[in-house]
């Protein structure tokens, strides 16, 4: 078990790479190819036009910080609330489950769960935000 325990560095790393990845390229979508269509989309679900905007940013910087693990837990506080937002307006009413073409919210709900952990475990060792403070190496080392 000890074994394990030493490559919790790169368990936090996979976690990072793989929301960053999933939120860059959701943000990008937007950012690059409908940003206003979006927004109004957002408001015809009750939510003022301008946090459309903002969601669409909020999935591209983010998950390019989370990529690159800068200031990932506020990175992944974004994601989390942007997601559980997502969740609550848009998916909720599908259910859990993707069902007769209508998408649940399990994905997004599993992606929150990464997010939200990552706000409490931070970047790790494998990070930029670990390498600025005077790291190291990146890895942790054995005591």
């Amino acid at each position: 078990m000890r074994y394990l325990d030493r490559l919790q560095p790169l368990a936090l790393l996979v976690m990072r790479l793989t929301l960053g990845l999933i939120m860059t390229v959701h943000g990008s979508q937007k950012v690059f190819g409908g940003l206003h269509q979006f927004a109004q989309t957002v408001h015809a679900m009750g939510i003022p036009e301008w946090l459309g905007y903002v969601a669409s940013f909020t999935e591209f910087l983010a998950g390019l910080m989370l990529l690159a693990g800068f200031f990932t837990r506020a990175a992944a506080f974004a994601v989390c609330i942007d997601l559980i937002v997502a969740i609550w307006k848009v998916h909720w009413h599908n259910g859990l489950l993707i069902s007769g073409g209508r998408i649940g919210y399990e994905f997004a709900l599993s992606a929150a769960t990464i997010a939200f952990a990552l706000i409490f475990f931070g970047g790790g060792p494998i990070s930029l935000d670990h390498a600025l403070r005077g790291g190291g190496s990146g890895f942790s080392k054995r005591t």
